[in-house]
Order: C-alpha cells, then sequence, then structure tokens
C-alpha cells in the first residue's frame, strides 16, 4: 500500500456524547444478537443432549460463514467510514452498494456450496460424532444455510449504519431478530416438538427479517451514505480493490480462527457428548461475557477509520486508548461477576453432572484471563485494521492460532502426564491471547499503521 503523512485536524471528531451515542446501542445489539445464538441452544435443550450438541457443531460451521461476512463488512466500514472522513459522502455511497453486492454474491455461492455438501462437511469435520447427534446437525445445518444469504445482507447493511455513526438502526433490527426467533423456536420447539429442525427454521425467519428491514432503511433520505436504489450491479474495481484490501486480510483471519476453531473442537468430541456439551454452553456465556470488548471493537472500526480519512493519526490513538481502556473496564467487571456465578449460570442449562462441573470449571479459567489479555487481543487489534494494517493482524492471529490454540491443546489435553481434557484446550486458548496481546500491543506503540492509506 502506499504511505501517507497524516495531519492533525482542528476540532474532535468525536465528542464524548457522540461516543456513548455510538457505544450505548452497539451493546446493546451485540447482547441481542447473542441471545439469538444462546435462545436456540437454551430452547433446544429440552430435546436433549443430542440435539443441542448438533445444534452447536453447525453453529460453529455457521461461524466461520458469519465471520466472512462480518470481514467483508468491515473492509466497507473502513472505506466508507475513511471517505466520511474526507467528507466524500458520493464516494462513500459506491463503496456502499459494491459492498452489498459483494456480499449477495459471495453469500449465495457460500449457500450453494453448503447445501450441496453438507453432508460431507459435516462427516469430514466431525465423523467420530454419534448418530443422533448427526442427525441433528444435518438438519439445523440445511434451514440456517439457506439464511446466509440474509445473513451477509444483514451484516453489511449494520456495517454502514455503523460507519455513519449510527448504531441505534442495527440495534433496532438486533430487537427484531430476538423476538422472533424466540417466537418461532418456542411455537416450532415446544409446540411442534422439531427440535434442532424448529431451531433451524427460526434463524431463517429471524434472518430474513432483518435483511428486509435493514434493506428498507438503508434507502432513508437522511442516511449520511444513502442508497436511493439498487440498479444493476455496475463493477467497480478501485472501490472493490479498497474494500478487499482491507476484507481479504480480515476474512481470511477470521475464516482460519474458525478453521482452527473447528480442529480443536474435533478434538473436543473425542472427550464425549458431555464434553462437547459442557464446551458449547461455556462458550455461550462467554461470549456474552464478550460482548461490552466487541461493541468496543466495532467502535473502534468506526472512529479511528473516520480518524485517519480525516488524517488526524494522533487522534486515533488517542480515541483507541480511550476505547481500549473502558473495554478493560467492563471486562473486569462481567469477569468478576462470572467468576463468582459461574456455578450457577451453568444449572440453568439442562446439562449432566459431569457436564455442569466442566463448564463451570472453564467459566472460571476463563474469567480470570479475559480479564487479563481479551481487550489487547481483540479490540486493540481493529484500531490497526481500521488504519489498513489488515495483513499484520492477520499474520499474527494465523501464526498464534495455530501455533498455540491449536498445537498446544494436543499437549495439554492429551498428552502423557498432563491430559487435561477440555480445561486444557482451554488454557490453549488462553496461550494464544497472551501472544496476541503482545505482539498487538506493540504494533500499535511503533506506529507503523499511521502511514497506510486505503483511499
Amino acid at each position: 500500500m502506499e504511505t501517507q503523512v497524516h495531519q492533525k485536524t482542528a476540532a474532535p471528531l468525536f465528542t464524548r456524547q457522540a461516543l456513548v451515542r455510538l457505544i450505548i446501542p452497539l451493546v446493546i445489539e451485540q447482547f441481542l444478537l447473542m441471545t439469538v445464538g444462546m435462545a436456540d441452544t437454551v430452547m433446544v435443550t429440552s430435546a436433549g443432549e443430542d440435539a443441542v450438541s448438533g445444534v452447536s457443531l453447525v453453529d460453529q460451521i455457521n461461524l466461520l460463514i458469519i465471520q466472512v461476512f462480518a470481514a467483508l463488512s468491515t473492509g466497507g466500514t473502513v472505506v466508507v467510514s475513511q471517505y466520511l472522513g474526507r467528507q466524500e459522502r458520493e464516494n462513500a455511497a459506491t463503496a456502499a452498494r459494491q459492498l452489498l453486492c459483494a456480499a449477495v454474491f459471495i453469500s449465495s455461492l457460500l449457500t450453494l456450496l453448503a447445501l450441496l455438501l453438507r453432508g460431507h462437511i459435516l462427516t469430514l469435520i466431525f465423523g467420530g460424532v454419534e448418530a443422533d447427534v448427526m442427525a441433528s446437525a444435518l438438519v439445523y445445518f440445511l434451514l440456517t444455510a439457506l439464511a446466509y444469504p440474509f445473513m451477509a445482507v444483514y451484516n453489511a447493511g449494520a456495517a454502514l449504519f455503523r460507519a455513519m455513526g449510527n448504531s441505534k438502526i442495527s440495534m433496532f433490527c438486533s430487537l427484531i431478530v430476538n423476538i422472533v426467533n424466540i417466537v418461532v423456536n418456542g411455537a416450532l420447539i415446544y409446540g411442534f416438538d422439531m427440535g434442532a429442525a424448529g431451531a433451524g427454521i427460526g434463524t431463517l425467519v429471524s434472518r430474513i427479517t432483518a435483511a428486509v428491514i435493514i434493506t428498507v432503511l438503508l434507502r432513508h433520505p437522511d442516511n449520511l451514505v444513502r442508497l436511493s436504489g439498487l440498479p444493476p450491479f455496475r463493477f467497480r474495481g478501485d472501490m472493490i480493490r479498497r474494500i478487499l484490501s482491507v476484507g481479504i486480510p480480515n476474512g481470511l483471519e477470521n475464516g482460519m480462527f474458525q478453521v482452527g476453531k473447528l480442529a480443536v473442537l474435533n478434538l473436543i468430541t473425542t472427550f464425549g457428548t458431555a464434553a462437547v456439551a459442557a464446551n458449547a454452553i461455556a462458550n455461550s456465556i462467554a461470549g456474552v461475557i464478550n460482548v461490552p470488548g466487541q461493541a468496543m471493537g466495532l467502535a473502534i472500526i468506526t472512529v479511528v477509520g473516520q480518524c485517519m480519512g480525516a488524517g488526524d493519526s494522533d487522534q486515533a490513538a488517542s480515541y483507541t486508548k480511550r476505547l481500549v481502556g473502558a473495554s478493560y473496564l467492563c471486562m473486569l467487571i462481567m469477569c468478576t461477576v462470572l467468576f463468582f456465578l459461574a456455578g450457577w449460570l451453568v444449572t440453568l442449562f439442562n446439562l449432566s453432572p459431569e457436564a455442569m462441573r466442566s463448564a463451570a470449571q472453564v467459566l472460571r479459567l476463563f474469567a480470570v484471563f479475559a480479564t487479563l489479555f481479551w481487550s489487547p487481543s481483540f479490540a486493540l487489534p481493529n484500531a490497526l485494521r481500521a488504519a489498513g494494517d489488515a495483513v499484520f493482524t492477520m499474520s499474527v492471529s494465523l501464526c498464534s492460532m495455530f501455533a498455540c490454540r491449536v498445537a498446544l491443546s494436543y499437549v495439554l489435553a492429551c498428552s502423557w502426564g498432563l491430559g487435561m481434557a477440555l480445561a486444557g484446550v482451554w488454557l490453549a486458548m488462553f496461550c494464544d491471547w497472551l501472544v496476541r496481546a503482545v505482539l498487538f500491543l506493540v504494533r500499535f506503540r511503533r506506529g507503523k499503521w499511521r502511514l497506510i492509506q486505503v483511499i
């Protein structure tokens, strides 16, 4: 990429009130989105551990797909934010159209592949699972794969509103998603005893609803970036390259991150159904704890993107420190609560005593390590991505993932003399966080990211 020297702008680009207006809806939105996945897991437990295990296994694949959509949306957010920082609204609108068209095209291909190969994919990754677990996984995978294009459109639309500094819209859509998902799940799982199929239909219907709503709202004339229509697609190579310069490295990073998690999950399946269920529940609860930090990370992309577009890397650095600090504070509060309530929280799920003990153990470990290392591992690198330094974050994340989380999982969980099973897998994950945190902090302090030019 080309480099440039960023000059300071005269006034702060974001007031305290503007940051609060951006962050609070993001926190609520992330909680609501997390509730969609948790609702499927919690409500399907009534069908037994086979159903909840099947749903949790497919959700790991779906997370991989969602991460691809999120990476593409991040690329679009960075480009649109930087154009808005330069006050170039027409270019921002052009980038937004290119993002939406790319999202529809890529998600449609992924849906087609999933529908044709879902049996082979599940057998390849989770071939050792019990037959009843595989049956639930197959039907849930079929229904959720149909939702991919709608997930992609929603992710792109929500990212565009965040780039404009308007996170209330995506919060509103998330609320609608939750209401629709819970109502449909309740009717089909409890009313018609459809188990994993009911959860899949609930996901599909809720994602369609969210995509339709956010598409309509993108056409509102008051938007900073208004999509007055979607004419026949006209390829803009320059704009697509800008989006993909961030989106591809971020997509590879997120995609391979999920591949690594699937490799570890394949190891966990050898520990038995109780371990799979305990891991699924622990991941769901830990995901809720991460929500405020994730919201800070999303805010960092918008704020740093606009600062870099305006040519003020000093403000970008200052806002990053403030938002990462806020992420630390949120994680401290959430993890303290989790540490003391972990034993009670796992009783809310329909698990065996063995699964509850394992889930509570890893959640207490998570509470300690997430307080220390989560924010610099996951919130801070968003500042680097927003500046266009996505190749570095990708390289660090991939190397750390496979060297620490995957390889070390087998060492700690299975090796003679250690044999820590599920706890060993989670400890390997914490080592991954430590490596990331150190390298991202060093990169941020050295400041090379300040010289990268995206637009």
